[in-house]
C-alpha cells in the first residue's frame, strides 16, 4: 500500500511530464495502401517460390523466387514514388473518395 501521508508527499513530489504532440494528425489508412499490399504479396509469393525451389532442389526456381521477392521491394518503392504509398497523392484521392478511410 502506498504511503500517502503529507510528509511522504513533501519528500517525493509528483513530476509532471510535458506531452509533445505531432504537428498534424497521422494518416488514417494504417498503412493499407496499394504500394504496401503489392510489396507484401509479391514478396510473399517470391518467398514461397524460393522455398519450393529449396524443397525440390531446383536452384533455378530458388533464384527465380528470390529475384521475384527483390522485384517486389523495388515495385513497392516505385509505387510509393508514384503516389500510391502512405501520404501519396493517389492514396489521398482514394481516401477522400471513400469518405476518409
Amino acid at each position: 500500500m502506498a504511503d500517502s501521508t503529507l510528509a511522504h508527499r513533501a519528500q517525493n513530489p509528483t513530476v509532471t511530464e510535458a506531452v509533445h504532440l505531432p504537428p498534424s494528425s497521422p494518416p488514417t489508412n494504417h498503412g493499407r495502401t496499394l504500394a504496401a499490399w503489392t510489396t507484401t504479396w509479391v514478396v510473399v509469393v517470391g518467398s514461397v517460390v524460393a522455398a519450393l525451389g529449396l524443397v525440390l532442389s531446383l536452384m533455378w526456381l530458388f533464384w527465380a523466387g528470390l529475384g521475384l521477392a527483390v522485384a517486389g521491394v523495388v515495385l513497392g518503392k516505385v509505387l510509393q514514388v508514384l503516389g500510391h504509398g502512405q501520404g501519396g497523392a493517389a492514396t489521398l484521392a482514394r481516401q477522400r473518395a471513400r469518405g476518409g478511410h
